[in-house]
């Protein structure tokens, strides 16, 4: 933590020399893309694709799960999704899935919980959804098990589902005013695959 606070200790001081693309960001925000993914450290959107400040309006929850539309209940990533969709005008949606996925991990092994009632009941939430058959990752290798990989693949592709149910997402992509894709990060080679619906697989960007 000493790192990090002596990083932002001297924050300003490094930004001087873009004084000017910091007071545009004081004037309001148009990111290009939602980007949707978990709350893994590992996975870094910036870093993966070089956005800068104002480039990505974000949404990270253990294991990228999106809330199914329709609860009754306030929740902060439907209100991030139709905040970023209706008042940001993004163009487009990634949900981004990665490797060595925790909470997908705890859903394929069926991992006792119930020291974490509110983990529990995030991911019960997010199984009796997950689809069947292989998403087929053309090509990926990943060192917590292909079974794992495959799961988060597909995993991801419902999260993909689900946002299109959302009435501000489909009415956006029916008006052509939106895109939705589906990635695949792998951590430890940093490797990037998209979902490629006509095929069915998952292939490099």
């Amino acid at each position: 933590m000493q790192q990090l606070t002596a990083h932002a200790r001297t924050f300003e001081r490094r930004c001087a020399d873009r004084a000017e693309e910091f007071r545009r960001l004081g004037a309001g925000q148009s990111p290009q893309a939602l980007f949707i993914t978990c709350s893994d450290s590992r996975v870094v959107p910036s870093l993966i694709t070089g956005a800068g400040p104002g480039d990505l309006f974000e949404l990270r929850t253990a294991g990228n799960i999106v809330p199914a539309y329709g609860n009754p209940h306030p929740a902060g990533e439907t209100a991030t999704i139709e905040y970023a969709v209706r008042v940001l005008g993004v163009r487009h949606i990634v949900v981004c899935g990665h490797s060595h996925c925790g909470a997908v991990g705890a859903l394929v092994r069926g991992d006792d919980l119930s020291g974490a009632p509110a983990v529990r009941g995030w991911l019960e939430a997010a199984a009796p959804e997950r689809p069947h058959g292989p998403a087929r990752d053309a090509g990926a290798v990943d060192v917590a098990g292909p079974d794992l990989a495959d799961a988060v693949q597909r995993h991801a592709l419902v999260q993909g589902e689900r946002l299109r149910a959302y009435p501000c997402v489909r009415e956006a992509m029916e008006a052509g005013r939106l895109s939705l894709d589906v990635w695949f990060y792998e951590v430890h080679t940093g490797a990037v695959r998209s979902h490629r619906p006509d095929s069915g697989t998952f292939q490099p960007l």
